[in-house]
């Protein structure tokens, strides 16, 4: 299974999660854990999914994170521990 891509990202998709994380006011201390995970080397499944921080959701598809959602928005796809 491949990793979740972090690094040279394509510019609209950086572009969007920098501005998603902006809006949904996701505290440092959360960037933080967001961090820590990232520093795991987290296997991206097929298909969508979504790590749930507790106070935030990371979601994705396949090897690219895709946006925030807040801690009560619905995510879809498979959730990752």
């Amino acid at each position: 299974m491949p990793k979740i891509q972090w690094t040279d990202l394509p510019i609209a998709l950086r572009d969007h999660l920098l501005d998603r994380a902006r809006e949904r006011k996701v505290a440092m201390e959360d960037l933080y854990k967001l961090k820590l995970w990232r520093e795991s080397g987290p296997e991206a499944p097929d298909g969508p999914w979504y790590k749930d921080f507790g106070t935030f959701k990371l979601c994705g598809e396949g090897k690219f994170p895709k946006t925030f959602l807040l801690k009560g928005q619905a995510a879809k796809g498979k959730k990752i521990d």
